[in-house]
Parts: C-alpha cells; sequence; structure tokens
C-alpha cells in the first residue's frame, strides 16, 4: 500500500515495529542498554592488563599446540576462545588489529595461503545478512563473502569453522548463545562446521533471563564487557562473538579424531 510504512524487527528484543522511529520508543530494549559514564584511566589500565595477559600466556604456549588459522579475525573475539581451548592462534584481517592478542597477518583472509595449519575457522562479515542492515541499511550493498569462503575451506583436507549471524547460515550445525555460558548478552550465532559436534549444550532459554543485554549502540561498552572482550574498543568488539563460543567449539573439536597428531 502507498505511503503504507515498512515493517521491521527490532535487533534488540526481535518485536516487530512498523518504523524505526517506534522503535526507538522501545522500553524494554532501552532499559536492558545500561549508558556507561566515561572511561576512567583504571578501567584504561585494567583493559590493557588483560591484553597483555593474554598475549603473555599465547607466547608460552606457541609451537606446542595445534595451529588454528583465524580468518577475519577482528580484535580477537574467536580467537582468544580458541586460544583458552588449547590452540596456537593466527589471525588474519584486511584491516590493521592493533589489539589482537595473538600472531596477526595484514592480509586478504580471501587469498591468504591456508597450508601449514591444523584448523581454520572464518567470520567473514555479516552485514550482508544481519536484520540491522536490512532495518537500517541496505544490504546490497555488502559483499556476500560467506559462500566463497565455505567454497574455499571445503577444498582443503583440515577440519573448519564458519561462523555468521543466524541470518546467513539457515542450515547451521550449531546455534550458540550468550544464555548457555551463563553470560549477560543476548548474541546468537550459527556456526557451519565441517565435523560434528558430539556433546551438545542445553538449549537457548534467553527468554527466561530477564536480565540479558541486547546489543544497543548506548549501551554497547557494557556490552562488550559482559560478552567477555573487555580489551576491545566498543567498535571492535560489535564486530566479536563472545569467547565462550569459540572455547566450547575448539573443546569440542579436541575430542575427536580430527587432530590426531595432537591426542
Amino acid at each position: 500500500m502507498a505511503g503504507s510504512r515498512r515493517q521491521r524487527p527490532c535487533p534488540g528484543c526481535g518485536d516487530i515495529f512498523d518504523s524505526q522511529l517506534t522503535h526507538r520508543k522501545c522500553q524494554d530494549c532501552r532499559q536492558r542498554a545500561p549508558v556507561p559514564g566515561p572511561l576512567t584511566a583504571t578501567a584504561r589500565f585494567e583493559r590493557q592488563a588483560e591484553l597483555r595477559r593474554i598475549r603473555k600466556t599465547a607466547l608460552a604456549a606457541a609451537g606446542t599446540r595445534p595451529r588454528l588459522l583465524d580468518l577475519f579475525c577482528g580484535a580477537g573475539g574467536a580467537g582468544t576462545g580458541y586460544h583458552r581451548a588449547g590452540f596456537d592462534v593466527t589471525g588474519v584481517d584486511i584491516s590493521p588489529q592493533p589489539r589482537y592478542p595473538f600472531r596477526f597477518r595484514l592480509a586478504d583472509a580471501l587469498t591468504f595461503p591456508l597450508d601449514g595449519f591444523d584448523v581454520i575457522h572464518a567470520s567473514p562479515p555479516c552485514q550482508r545478512y544481519a536484520r540491522v542492515t536490512a532495518w537500517r541499511g541496505d544490504p546490497g550493498g555488502h559483499p556476500d563473502l560467506l559462500r566463497q569462503v565455505i567454497a574455499r575451506l571445503s577444498g582443503t583436507d583440515v577440519p573448519w569453522i564458519v561462523e555468521n549471524v543466524p541470518e546467513a547460515l539457515p542450515e547451521a550445525d550449531l546455534e550458540l548463545c550468550g544464555s548457555q555460558f551463563c553470560l549477560d548478552v543476548r548474541r546468537h550465532r550459527r556456526f557451519a562446521l565441517s565435523w560434528t559436534v558430539t556433546d551438545t549444550l542445553p538449549a537457548c532459554n534467553w527468554r527466561h533471563h530477564d536480565g540479558l543485554l541486547p546489543f544497543m549502540h548506548e549501551g554497547e561498552r557494557a556490552y562488550a564487557d559482559a560478552m567477555g572482550c573487555g580489551w576491545m574498543t566498543n567498535a571492535e568488539a560489535r564486530e566479536a562473538i563472545p569467547p565462550a563460543y569459540a572455547e566450547y567449539i575448539g573443546q569440542q573439536l579436541l575430542k575427536t579424531d580430527c587432530l590426531t597428531a595432537y591426542h
């Protein structure tokens, strides 16, 4: 109908609204997204110290663990989880990542050599598929790298994991949520795997947790910290997954026979 408003899902609570203006009045989301105060010198020091601790443990363990390639690594949400699970992590991103905690290569993840690694994880950009892009932007303005990445990894002989938003992977092998890890965030992510997870978690039950934070720009510092990404800036954390997700996946991979040389 001419002149009618387009209905859109709220990226925070999932409710359907008839305009962006209506969404701004969503009291449920606004109350769940606390606005943080200015960053204090103590808080800045603690975040820098956390990054130094991660880098120190990674350096100590280098060369003794399965080698994992972290493509489209961002600031290291997935990489930190895999490190905690027991992997030696190398990250690749086309943009500089000064706070990435592990070995980093500035390169195009679509063409970076895959040889020499035991496992490959990839988190290609999600903007083309994300609900918030359909709500506030133009999905056609973002490249579809997901299919290229899956096709490339499918031609390798090592186990691989591809992560993205639920809309991008409707038939994924695994979906994870913060409620499954006692995190105070609602961040659903799906994973395509070249291997099978056998030790599954209880189903997501975020609707029964009143304290879970939805993503909101006005409260994204609190959201980043709740994800376990305290060393990241707000902008970096927007693109990250909670390290707990990758830690769980890495632990499950180590239980399989895919990495027999390290058993």
